[in-house]
Parts: C-alpha cells; sequence; structure tokens
C-alpha cells in the first residue's frame, strides 16, 4: 500500500469518510458529530493520509494538533481521527500500517501522544490500539459521557 498525505476536502479521502460514517451508522445508528473543520488537519497542526493500493483508495487516517485544554488534552497531543479500511481492502495489514504513519507523523511533528476514541461497537479497532501499545485515558470529546465510547492514548516521544 502506498501512503500518500492528501487534503481533508480531496476526492478520495471524501469517498473514505463517507464510508466509514455508514459504518458508524450501520453500528451505533448515527454519524460521527465530533466537530472538525478541513483546516484541523492542515500540515503542520494536523496531516490526512489515504492509502492506495494500486490507483484505489483503500484506507484512511488522520490527526490534528491539540495543545489542551486539560483534562480532555494535553500540551503536544495529537487527535487521530477517521481510521479506516475499506472492507474489500481488509485482513492485509493496511489499518497498521495508516496507524504507524500517523504515528511517524505526527512524532516528526513535535507531537508527544496520541489520543484517540473509538467505540464498544468496533472490537477490531479496539484490538488494534491494545496490540498497537496504546492504553486506555480518561474519556474526552463529545463522547466523553457516552458509555459506548472508549478512549486510548500512546506516548509518542520514543516513536
Amino acid at each position: 500500500m502506498r501512503i500518500v498525505p492528501v487534503p481533508y476536502d480531496h476526492p478520495d479521502a471524501a469517498k473514505l469518510m463517507t464510508a466509514v460514517q455508514q459504518v458508524y451508522i450501520e453500528r451505533y445508528g448515527s454519524e460521527d458529530i465530533t466537530p472538525m473543520s478541513p483546516a484541523d488537519f492542515d500540515p503542520p497542526q494536523g496531516l490526512f493520509l489515504v492509502g492506495y493500493q494500486g490507483e484505489e483508495a483503500v484506507a484512511c487516517g488522520a490527526w490534528r494538533a491539540h495543545d489542551g485544554p486539560e483534562p480532555d488534552f494535553r500540551p503536544g497531543d495529537a487527535e487521530f481521527k477517521r481510521m479506516y479500511v475499506s472492507d474489500a481492502a481488509r485482513g492485509r495489514g493496511f489499518a497498521r500500517m495508516i496507524l504507524f504513519e500517523l504515528e511517524r507523523t505526527a512524532a516528526l511533528s513535535g507531537r508527544k501522544r496520541a489520543v484517540l476514541e473509538t467505540g464498544t461497537k468496533q472490537p477490531e479497532a479496539i484490538a488494534l490500539y491494545t496490540s498497537s501499545g496504546y492504553t486506555e485515558i480518561p474519556h474526552f470529546g463529545v463522547y466523553k459521557n457516552e458509555p459506548e465510547s472508549r478512549c486510548f492514548g500512546k506516548d509518542l516521544t520514543s516513536v
């Protein structure tokens, strides 16, 4: 898989984000309502990645910088968003490749910790994060009080 940085509003990014929102609808009954702006993902304060197999966009993930306020975020945080691999491309390690590249690029941009939110109805995501060294952290963001929410973090200073 070839991983390419693209703007948040790139057609391939938009196609993959529409697909991941459909997964949220199927599993939770609604789309992710976390407030986001395309500018959140503009370098150097963020990045949106699309993974290609040949010419087909099959995976994506993004990060955006947060520098507080605590307790939700700490100075130097990178919040990971929109991790997704298309159905046809699953089981090939692409999610792990996107996750590694998000960690690498966030660390290169001076981010100290990766944080993310997922849900209990995404066991494959939880398995990916925990097997990649993420540990549960206090809930944050719009799903802070949702019982189905799970938040994870990982130190990026040694990545």
